[in-house]
């Protein structure tokens, strides 16, 4: 029974997705696509070169980022500085095989300008010489030349294998 209603519930999820996607406007070309694509790009330079202060300059006064340090943490502006301040102290940062993708929605609930960004990020301990690599995806709302809110996603399941981590299912 409980199948049922489950597979029922996702159905009618997947007949309402197209209504729900259709109601907002998605557009590439906008007037401040050159400057939010500008301002990701200079966060994304000064993390390689371990500027934390020309990160923290890309961020807005009220800025959160997300997805650092887990699934469900938020950074302020001030946390994020000190969390790259710690991060830029002990790794070197080479982002590589980066996209960056400014968009503008409308008519949704994630309304404004943003810049998606793809890459992958190899970590490498200055102390050690190990290195880590670890793609990511980031979405970047971006707001009078600043970032406001910025999303972090990538896999943290295989960044714990990659060091020795091993993963034990359930005994159930």
């Amino acid at each position: 029974m409980k199948t049922f209603k489950l597979n029922a519930l996702l159905a009618m999820l997947v007949m309402l997705m197209p209504i729900l996607s259709m109601a907002q406007e998605v557009t590439l070309e906008f007037k401040n696509a050159a400057t939010a694509l500008e301002v990701a790009q200079n966060y994304s330079k000064a993390l390689q070169a371990g500027d934390v202060a020309k990160m923290d300059a890309q961020l807005a006064p009220g800025a959160m980022v997300y997805g650092l340090n887990g699934a469900l943490d938020s950074l302020t502006k001030a946390a994020h500085k000190e969390y790259y301040t710690t991060s830029t102290g002990t790794y070197k940062h080479t982002l590589t095989n980066e996209l960056f993708l400014p968009v503008k929605v409308t008519d949704n609930w994630n309304e404004g300008e943003c810049v998606l960004g793809w890459g992958t990020n190899t970590i490498t301990d200055k102390t050690t010489g190990k290195t880590l690599a670890v793609p990511y995806h980031t979405a970047s709302l971006i707001m009078n030349g600043k970032v406001v809110r910025m999303n972090y996603w990538y896999d943290r399941v295989n960044i714990m294998a990659m060091q020795g981590y091993k993963m034990t299912p359930p005994a159930n």
